[in-house]
């Protein structure tokens, strides 16, 4: 016979933390602009920027929430996360240890990701920083990949 405690908690219903914090499209601008003021009000004009920037240069590109509750941009699965630290934003790659990266913006020493910390709205015209973007499209363009930041494979 099973005990009071293991018939709670087969009763009990598993959260799962991807069905509760993935979100894309409206909902997700509305839970990006939440975080930001949430983290850091400050840096709201820099968050802004950095995503305006993705829209337009990745007009097909669109904004949600990953399964972890970061704030992301997916084209053909996830293009670049944007986490607001104390003092940055941080626009992360995914692909990141795949990008050409001549000038240096780049920082990271992950098996894959790699990020750029952006402290003002100035740093977003960086044509290095946008030729990033472009880079990391064409990769997901080229090799989706699945939420879970896994390579597709064709059934």
């Amino acid at each position: 016979m099973a005990t009071k405690q293991e018939t709670s908690a087969a009763k009990k219903p598993q959260k799962t933390p991807a069905a509760s914090k993935t979100a894309s499209g409206k909902d997700a601008a509305r839970l990006i602009d939440a975080y930001v003021e949430r983290r850091n009000a400050g840096l709201k004009q820099v968050t802004d920027g950095v995503r305006r920037l993705l829209k337009k240069t990745i007009p097909k590109s669109r904004e949600a929430i990953n399964p972890w509750g970061i704030p992301m941009f997916d084209f053909q699965g996830p293009l670049c996360l944007i986490m607001v630290g104390k003092n940055h934003v941080t626009l992360g790659f995914p692909r990141g240890t795949s990008l050409t990266d001549p000038t240096g913006l780049l920082e990271g020493t992950g098996k894959n990701l790699r990020h750029v910390k952006l402290k003002a709205v100035e740093e977003l015209r960086d044509a290095n920083l946008r030729q990033l973007i472009l880079q990391a499209a064409a990769l997901n363009r080229e090799t989706p990949l699945t939420p879970s930041m896994r390579v597709k494979r064709a059934i």
